[in-house]
């Protein structure tokens, strides 16, 4: 197979790596052992209390490893036993960390859930997963309240934002919290727990479990071709494995002495393995944000806690360098950022270079691959509009997309990217029809992306042949949201399709047909989808027509519709990205009426 890429791999990158056959909350063992009083958690924690006040916490990793030992015990002693799911639906919190680690060594199956679903979203995934564990924060146990009962939950475990705090540090953000008008009291039952309580109650002795790297470590859903969420059953082996590939591309790294920006949420796999997992593999101080917005919070910790490590999303680092502050920050502390999710412009990559003294390269991941598998190299040659090139032990093919067989790399032709590597997950929980899609013979995972490949071996992505929308990360099925812009009793069809966005990467916008003789607005629809949708998928534009296009069966042609806006963006001048908008922004646009005819 030609690699020729790996002539391009930085000083010290290895070609192939040895992957170690322990758990992952091995990587947590080994920290410990060698750095047992270096700060494992920086909790940086923002609340309004007559001001702006910034407070937080620390915590060892002697200390954070003893609280994971404890939950575990406590977990085990509440009946998880391996192979069960335990749902983790946090913000970025020292709680997620010792939730994830504790049911690893337990050998328990983690479901990671983006804490702003609805009860509706929420209701499938906790369906689909069969937890019957949820780990999870006290402001959002009504909306789990709203569906437990449709559930197989058997234990919920209530947290609050301070747990993990000193005195005096947790009386005063508990005191804040309590006079907020969002603030849940929990009452403990027979089947709601709290984690404080738990952790003062158990001992740090779990039973040892014993975990092979095949089992199943997680479940991270993802988009697919059915319209609704699936979960990608990722195993230790994975985990373990993307997590060496990333210490091994950035080997200049040193282990107990970075600082990693946690800002990207745990709840998402680049997330939980670019920054959570790494961190902990190289026994790094991993610096905590609950909420990275507005973008002056990330700023503030990057300034004050001397981060090293950055990953992030490219809104996150156009927020930075267009910021009218940007003077009044030191930032010379960075080394290495990788960004993922959405393509990064190569003058964003110079212009944050040049203000941090770092280097921020573009690489590529997917859920599926636990999930990077292309970067460009840190501290060696970038590409402008390139994904970079495969990480070491990671396989590619292109396949051309008439014929489908193999493309030489440095072919002018583009081609479906395939892959193949020791990061490649097990398959879809319970979706043997989505796996056999999806996954090919001699384990190659089909991307759906399409790609095409330069005489250096380097890759840049062309388009995609799935419908999947993806904004400032998040992945969006179309038919997921147009099931819920069905529900409007206006509606009388709807289509969404992913278009341009200078800030996000893609948006979301919905084509809305009404019903004979009904009036509707953009804020209205809006509206409607907000109630049942997390805030990522609510369509940011709306356009009313008289008609969506069909071919002739009948099937909405919603690459028409995506050729209509990719033909007004050339027309138009783009806008400038906003340096204060949110990570997934709703623009602000007037309010549209139209009546159907």
């Amino acid at each position: 197979m030609d690699t020729r890429w790996t002539q391009h791999y930085e000083p010290g990158v290895p070609t192939t790596l040895t992957y170690p056959t322990t758990p992952l909350s091995a990587l947590l063992d080994d920290a410990v052992k060698a750095y047992p009083n270096n700060t494992a958690i920086n909790f940086v924690l923002k609340y309004m209390a007559g001001g702006h006040v910034a407070m937080g916490g620390k915590l060892t990793y002697r200390q954070l490893k003893e609280a994971v030992d404890r939950f575990a015990t406590a977990l085990h002693a509440l009946g998880v036993r391996k192979g069960d799911r335990v749902a983790l639906m946090l913000p970025n919190t020292p709680q997620f960390v010792i939730g994830f680690f504790a049911a690893a060594r337990l050998g328990a199956i983690i479901v990671n859930i983006n804490p702003t679903y609805t009860p509706r979203e929420l209701k499938h995934q906790l369906e689909d997963s069969g937890a019957e564990t949820i780990v999870l924060l006290n402001l959002f146990l009504p909306r789990l309240r709203e569906i437990q009962a449709e559930t197989q939950l058997k234990r919920v475990i209530a947290t609050h934002i301070y747990d993990t705090l000193a005195f005096p540090t947790s009386m005063l953000v508990r005191r804040a919290q309590q006079k907020e008008p969002d603030w849940v009291q929990v009452e403990p039952d027979e089947s709601t727990f709290l984690f404080d309580q738990l952790l003062a109650d158990y001992p740090a002795a779990p039973p040892l479990i014993t975990v092979e790297p095949d089992d199943v470590a997680l479940f991270q859903y993802t988009g697919g071709t059915t319209g609704v969420p699936k979960a990608a059953m990722l195993t230790h082996h994975n985990l373990m494995a993307n997590t060496v590939q990333l210490m091994a591309w950035m080997p200049s790294l040193e282990m107990g002495r970075e600082r990693v920006m946690c800002a990207i949420p745990f709840f998402h796999v680049y997330g939980m393995t670019v920054a959570m997992c790494f961190g902990i593999a190289k026994a790094a101080e991993l610096i905590i944000l609950p909420n990275p917005r507005p973008i002056d919070i990330v700023m503030e910790a990057l300034h004050n806690e001397k981060a090293t490590v950055f990953p992030g999303v490219p809104a996150m680092y156009i927020a930075i360098i267009n910021h009218d502050d940007i003077s009044q920050y030191n930032l010379r502390s960075i080394k290495a950022c990788i960004s993922g999710s959405a393509a990064l412009p190569m003058e964003v990559q110079e212009t944050f270079g040049e203000l941090t003294g770092g280097r921020l390269v573009e690489g590529y991941a997917l859920t599926e691959a636990a999930p990077v598998t292309h970067c460009n190299p840190v501290f060696g040659t970038r590409k402008s509009g390139s994904i970079g090139i495969p990480m070491p032990d990671v396989e590619v093919q292109v396949l051309d997309l008439e014929s489908e067989q193999p493309l030489p790399i440095g072919s002018e032709r583009e081609g479906e990217l395939l892959l193949r590597g020791p990061q490649i997950m097990k398959g879809y929980w319970n979706r043997p029809d989505e796996t056999a899609k999806t996954t090919l013979e001699g384990g190659w995972l089909r991307t759906g992306d399409i790609v095409r490949t330069d005489e250096d071996g380097y890759f840049y992505i062309v388009d995609r042949k799935k419908d999947l929308i993806i904004a400032s990360g998040y992945n969006i099925v179309p038919r997921e949201v147009e099931e819920v812009l069905f529900m409007h009793p206006k509606v009388l069809e709807a289509t969404v399709a992913g278009i341009p966005d200078p800030y996000r990467g893609e948006t979301v916008k919905a084509y809305v047909v009404l019903k004979p003789g009904e009036e509707s607005s953009r804020d209205e629809i809006r509206a409607f989808c907000k109630e049942r949708l997390a805030p990522y998928k609510v369509p940011t534009h709306v356009e009313f027509l008289e008609e969506l296009p069909k071919s002739q069966v009948g099937k909405v042609l919603r690459r028409v519709l995506v050729e209509r806006e990719k033909a007004k963006a050339n027309q138009a001048e783009q806008p400038a990205p906003s340096a204060h908008a949110s990570d997934m922004p709703a623009a602000a646009e007037p309010a549209e009426t139209t009546t159907a005819e």
